[in-house]
C-alpha cells in the first residue's frame, strides 16, 4: 500500500506537469517538483497508514489467518484502493479548473453536495469513469492479494508497528509544512510539488485566518495617520452620526447629465475583461455589451478582490477590502452591516438580492436577508416560467425576466428601488437554451459567455420598454475572472474585470480610465445616486472631485495583494512581505524590493478593514441607533 500510494500520488503529479506544459513549468524545474512532491506524498501516506499499522498491531494471530478475515480485508484493500484513484481524479479535474491543489473551495465545496454532485455529473462522463476505477481497483486488488500472505506476529513484530503508527506520521507532520511548498519562483511548480490531501488539511486549518495572529501589523494610530493621509474618509458606526453624512453627489460629475432614481446592479458570473471586444479581445464573444459600452460609461481598469462568488458580493456591497479566509458573506455576526442596500433602504429605496440559483449556496440568503435586501432566488420562480436549468441555477434569461417582472409589481410604484442580480449561467458545466447563440450548447466557456451576453442585451431592450427605465442607471460587472491561474500566486491580469455603466438620457458615454478598486463601485453607486453615505465605506468614489486614488486590492484566501505606483505589495502568512513590479502594459510581475511606502498603505487597509468587522464597526450606524433607542424604551 505504502508503494502503491507514492506510485499513484507520483503519476498524478507527472500527469499535471504534462497538462500545465513546459510553457509554464520548465522541464528544468520538473526534477525539484517531483523531489519536493515525493516528500509531501511520504507525509500523507504516513498519515494514511498510522490505522492500519495499529489495526495490525492489535489483531489476533488466530483471527488474521481465519478466512472470513483475509476477505475482509480484501474488501478493504479494494474500496481503499479505489478511494485513493477517485481522488487523484478528482484532483486531475480540481486542477483543470482551478489549477490548483486541493484548497478551500474544495473544502466549501464538500458543504454543498447537491451542487457541486450536479455540477460533476452535468460535466463529465461520471458513470464510465466510476466504472474504470472500479475495474482498475478489482485489477489491483487482485494482483496485490495473490503475492501476500497472513502470518503471525510475534509481539516485538506488534510494538514494532504500533510504534511506527503513532511516530511517523507525528514526527513528519511536525516539521512538514504548507509553506515549505514555496521556493521555486513559479506559482504552479509550487502548488504541484504540494499534495492534494495535504493542501486541503491546510485549508481546513487557515479557512479563517485572524490578520493580528498571522499578518504584519502596526500601531493602531499609526493606521488611522495613513488612511488619514490618503484621503480615505470612511467613518465606521461607533464614530458617525447618520445626519453628518454628506455627500457631493452626481450632480457635480461631468458624467452625469441628471441624478438617477433607480439602480440595477448586475454581477454577471466569472466575466474576465479579455472575453470582451470592447476590452480587446477579437473573438466576438460579447456584442451587446460592447454596445452598452459604446453607449455607456467604460470603465477601463477595474479589478476583482478575489477569485469567488462571494468575494465579489462582499465587495459590491459592502465594500471593504479583503480579509484572509472566508468572506464576510460566510461568516459570523454579518448582519446589518452598512451594506449598500441598508444605506439606500434608509434614504427610501427598496433593495432586492436576485439569484438564478438556490441561495443557500455559499449563504447568499442569509446575508442579504439579515442586511434588510428583499432576496428572491430559484425557489421563487414558477416551475412553468422555467424553460431551461441546470444545476447552478436557472437560465440568466430566465433570471431577468424575473427581475422584470417583480419590479414591475413593486407595492409602491413611486419608492426607488434598487435590484442586485447575480448571474449563473457563465459556469461549468456551460449549458443554455438551445437557438439563442450561434454556439450549441454545451458550449464550454466561450459559449457560456456569449449567451450571457445574450441574455443582458435581451434584458435590456425588454426593460427599454418599462416606464422606470428612463430613471435607472444600469451596472454590469464581474463577480471575478473565468480563472486566476498564472506563474504568480496573484496574477494581476487574471483579476481585471468589466465595469459598464449605461443610463440613456442621464450618463454621457465615455470611457473613464484611472484605476478602481472592486470595493470603489459601491460608494461611486452611492455617488451617482447623489445619496449620502459613502463614508460608510472603503472604497473612492470615481465621481468624487480631486486625483483619482488609482489603487487594487486583489487576494486569494492567504495572500493580501495591494497594486498601486505599478508595483504589488503583498501581505502574507507568518508576516511575510513580497513586491513585485507590475509592467504596465503586459501585467506580468517581476519580483521587487519593498517599498516601505506601500507596505504601510497595504498593512493600513488591510489592519483596519479586518479590526472594523471582529470590533463590530461595519454594522450600519442608523441600525445601531435604532436598537440603541429600543433598548432605551
Amino acid at each position: 500500500m505504502l508503494l502503491f500510494i507514492l506510485l499513484l500520488f507520483t503519476l498524478l503529479r507527472i500527469a499535471l506537469l504534462a497538462v500545465t506544459g513546459s510553457e509554464q513549468i520548465p522541464l528544468s524545474s520538473w526534477p525539484v517538483v517531483l523531489f519536493k512532491g515525493l516528500w509531501f506524498d511520504a507525509v500523507v501516506a504516513s498519515a494514511l497508514l498510522a490505522p492500519v499499522l495499529l489495526y495490525e498491531a492489535v489483531l489476533p494471530n488466530r483471527w488474521r489467518v481465519s478466512r472470513l478475515h483475509r476477505s475482509l480485508r480484501t474488501l478493504w484493500l479494494f474500496f481503499s484502493v479505489a478511494l485513493l484513484l477517485f481522488g487523484a481524479v478528482s484532483e486531475f479535474t480540481f486542477w483543470i479548473e482551478f489549477s490548483s491543489r486541493l484548497n478551500f473551495i474544495a473544502l466549501d465545496y464538500l458543504l454543498y453536495t447537491s451542487e457541486v454532485i450536479g455540477n460533476i455529473r452535468q460535466s463529465y462522463p461520471v458513470n464510465s469513469i466510476l466504472a474504470a476505477i472500479g475495474v482498475v481497483a478489482a485489477t489491483l486488488t487482485w494482483w496485490i492479494r495473490h503475492r501476500s500472505s497472513s502470518v503471525s506476529l510475534t509481539l516485538r513484530q506488534r510494538l514494532v508497528m504500533a510504534t511506527l503508527a503513532v511516530t511517523a506520521p507525528t514526527a513528519l507532520l511536525s516539521v512538514s509544512s504548507i509553506d515549505q511548498m514555496e521556493g521555486l519562483k513559479n506559482a504552479y511548480a509550487d502548488e504541484l510539488s504540494g499534495n492534494g490531501l495535504f493542501t486541503l488539511a491546510a485549508a481546513a486549518r487557515r479557512n479563517e485566518l485572524d490578520y493580528p495572529k498571522f499578518y504584519r501589523m502596526r500601531p493602531s494610530a499609526a493606521v488611522a495617520k495613513t488612511l488619514e493621509g490618503m484621503g480615505v474618509a470612511r467613518l465606521h458606526a461607533a464614530s458617525v452620526q447618520l445626519a453628518n453624512l454628506h455627500t457631493e453627489g452626481a450632480r457635480s460629475s461631468p458624467y452625469f447629465k441628471r441624478v438617477p432614481k433607480n439602480l440595477v446592479l448586475v454581477s454577471v458570473e466569472s466575466l474576465s475583461a479579455s472575453f470582451l471586444g470592447s476590452y480587446g479581445s477579437a473573438e466576438q464573444l460579447t456584442p451587446e455589451l460592447d454596445a452598452l459600452a459604446r453607449d455607456g460609461l467604460l470603465f477601463t481598469q477595474v479589478y476583482a478582490t478575489g477569485t469567488r462568488t462571494v468575494r465579489g458580493l462582499e465587495a459590491l456591497s459592502l465594500g471593504t477590502p479583503p480579509m484572509p479566509g472566508q468572506a464576510i458573506v460566510r461568516r459570523l455576526n454579518n448582519m446589518h452591516l452598512a451594506t449598500l442596500g441598508e444605506v439606500l433602504e434608509h434614504q427610501g429605496f427598496e433593495p432586492f438580492f436576485f439569484y438564478g440559483g438556490y441561495g443557500y449556496f455559499d449563504n447568499m440568503n442569509a446575508y442579504f436577508s439579515a442586511n434588510d435586501y428583499r432576496v428572491i432566488d430559484r425557489t421563487d420562480i414558477p416551475t412553468d416560467r422555467i424553460l431551461f436549468e441546470n444545476v447552478w441555477g436557472v437560465a440568466d434569461e430566465v433570471l431577468f425576466d424575473r427581475v422584470i417582472e417583480q419590479l414591475d409589481q413593486r407595492r409602491t410604484s413611486d419608492k426607488p428601488f434598487f435590484a442586485h442580480v447575480m448571474t449563473t449561467s457563465n459556469h461549468r458545466p456551460y449549458t443554455y437554451p438551445d437557438g439563442r447563440i450561434d454556439i450549441p450548447s454545451p458550449g464550454g466557456r466561450r459559449g457560456a459567455v456569449k449567451y450571457t451576453d445574450y441574455a443582458i442585451g435581451d434584458f435590456v431592450r425588454k426593460a427599454r420598454n418599462k416606464p422606470w427605465f428612463r430613471d435607472t442607471l444600469f451596472v454590469f460587472v464581474a463577480d471575478h475572472c473565468a480563472s486566476v491561474a498564472g506563474k504568480t500566486k496573484l496574477p494581476v491580469a487574471n483579476y481585471r474585470i468589466p465595469l459598464i455603466m449605461y443610463a440613456p438620457g442621464m450618463l454621457k458615454p465615455g470611457r473613464y480610465q484611472p484605476m478602481l478598486s472592486q470595493i470603489d463601485i459601491v460608494p461611486s453607486l452611492v455617488d451617482a445616486l447623489g445619496k449620502a453615505g459613502k463614508q460608510l465605506f472603503y472604497g473612492r468614489s470615481a465621481f468624487e472631485p480631486g486625483p483619482p486614488m488609482e489603487r487594487a486590492f486583489i487576494s486569494n484566501y492567504q495572500e493580501l495583494g495591494y497594486l498601486r505606483k505599478g508595483k504589488l505589495t503583498v501581505l502574507l502568512p507568518k508576516r511575510r512581505v513580497e513586491t513585485f513590479d507590475i509592467d504596465a502594459k503586459t501585467l506580468e510581475a517581476t519580483p521587487a524590493p519593498v517599498d516601505p511606502q506601500l507596505l504601510d498603505e497595504a498593512i493600513a487597509y488591510y489592519q483596519s478593514a479586518s479590526e472594523e468587522f471582529r470590533t463590530g464597526h461595519l454594522v450600519a450606524p442608523f441600525y445601531l441607533s435604532a436598537a440603541t433607542a429600543k433598548s432605551r424604551q
